[in-house]
């Protein structure tokens, strides 16, 4: 059995990220902030809803939940008890969901929301993460209601998946968090080539997405926030008060909120 994941673009930079079954012609779609394109999507395909997952209660991530509960009753949704639907299976960190005998894990991501999950879908070895809004391609997601040491907590979590671990972020902001990433990191050759491909994908109107990983680790500063350009980068910009960790991830995370 082959699961293939396609992105079904939703409002302005969204990505309805769906699994999608060949054999049997079933869908499982995370974070449908609308349903109307995940409907035609479907349709076109002739494919069949069978579960919805959230990853948080944002509107953009859960808007079209209801519309396409009411259009494909059958329908299992999987939700925390915080993500404002009403879902049928409450899930919460250790929880395991399934996608046609492949399991996926709940993971407590929290930072951007204080009840943000990812889940780590295993398909034949290979891990699928789906982000959410807690870490996109060469950035994070602000804080809302989660906090900065959440937020910094995820990231490291994420940081010890495999390095081949293909992540999935619900929004295409690769670009503009690269722009901010050299402007920490001038001199990171890694930004310099992933923004260049970026931007040509952007231009064809083509994802920047899935990342492994280990891409990451190479352009995403708030992945590199102990690594001495970044430390460099940031105290050129402001004071830090120290060089934990967590002091040089709160500052990108300032000095982006302002970019």
């Amino acid at each position: 059995m082959s699961i293939r994941i396609h992105p079904i673009k939703a409002f302005n930079d969204n990505y309805i990220w769906t699994l999608i079954n060949e054999s049997n012609k079933q869908a499982i779609v995370i974070d449908p902030g609308q349903a109307a394109p995940v409907i035609a999507y479907l349709e076109e395909n002739e494919l069949e809803l069978t579960s919805i997952w959230t990853t948080h209660h944002h509107h953009d991530h859960i808007g079209g939940v209801a519309e396409l509960q009411e259009s494909y009753p059958m329908t299992h949704l999987v939700a925390h008890a915080e993500h404002n639907v009403d879902e049928d299976q409450t899930i919460k960190d250790g929880s395991t969901v399934s996608a046609w005998g492949c399991t996926a894990q709940v993971w407590e991501v929290f930072g951007h929301t204080a009840s943000h999950v990812a889940y780590v879908l295993d398909i034949e070895g290979r891990q699928h993460c789906f982000c959410g809004d807690t870490l996109f391609s060469a950035g994070c997601g602000r804080v809302f209601t989660g906090t900065i040491e959440q937020l910094h907590d995820s990231f490291k979590r994420l940081d010890g998946l495999p390095a081949k671990t293909l992540l999935y972020p619900a929004h295409e902001y690769t670009a503009s968090n690269l722009h901010f990433g050299l402007f920490i990191e001038p001199n990171n050759e890694a930004m310099q080539q992933a923004l260049i491909q970026a931007e040509e994908k952007t231009a064809q109107g083509m994802p920047t997405l899935p990342v492994t990983l280990e891409h990451e680790r190479a352009v995403n500063v708030f992945l590199r926030a102990q690594e001495p350009s970044v430390i460099a980068g940031v105290n050129s910009k402001m004071d830090l008060a120290d060089e934990n960790s967590l002091t040089v991830f709160t500052a990108l995370r300032e000095l982006k909120n302002d970019f």
